[in-house]
């Protein structure tokens, strides 16, 4: 499955660095730790070496996540202000409220970072609030029920 994957430049700079760490560092070193403990004698009760085969699947899992996550990739930077879109970053209050406003940056699946603001596209809140403009509500299923929020600000 080869979707895209939507990635600010920041993020796609961290993770491109990650990969480059995990390739060159980290893969050296969980190689040598199994080294080690394939020295060490019997690898049927050698715990090291378990440990380590462990070690080394993570890893490379991580970078096959990370190159998928890299060949998919779509830079967002520059974006217009009269819509939402993935790299904005919008304002909005309940509908209900209209005190307390919260802001949020719509974001891919990678960067999402509630407790940085930063919300996925493909979450229910993502979903709801693109392609909409300034003044509209937009509403979307909660597990406490449907909420209805207002926008009253794009970036």
């Amino acid at each position: 499955m080869n979707d895209k994957e939507y990635l600010t430049k920041e993020s796609h700079k961290t993770l491109s660095e990650e990969l480059q760490y995990l390739k060159k560092t980290r893969r050296k070193e969980v190689v040598e730790k199994l080294e080690y403990a394939k020295s060490l004698g019997d690898l049927s009760e050698n715990a090291e070496y378990h440990e380590a085969r462990d070690m080394q699947g993570v890893v490379e899992d991580r970078i096959r996540k990370l190159e998928s996550i890299l060949k998919n990739a779509v830079i967002v930077s520059s974006h217009n202000i009269e819509s939402v879109e993935i790299g904005s970053t919008v304002t909005v209050v309940k509908a209900d409220d209209n005190k307390d406003e919260s802001i949020y940056t719509i974001v891919g699946n990678e960067e999402s970072d509630l407790s940085s603001g930063k919300v996925s596209m493909s979450s229910p809140f993502g979903k709801a609030v693109m392609g909409k403009k300034k003044k509209e509500e937009f509403s979307f299923d909660t597990p406490s029920g449907p909420v209805t929020y207002k926008i009253i600000g794009i970036k």
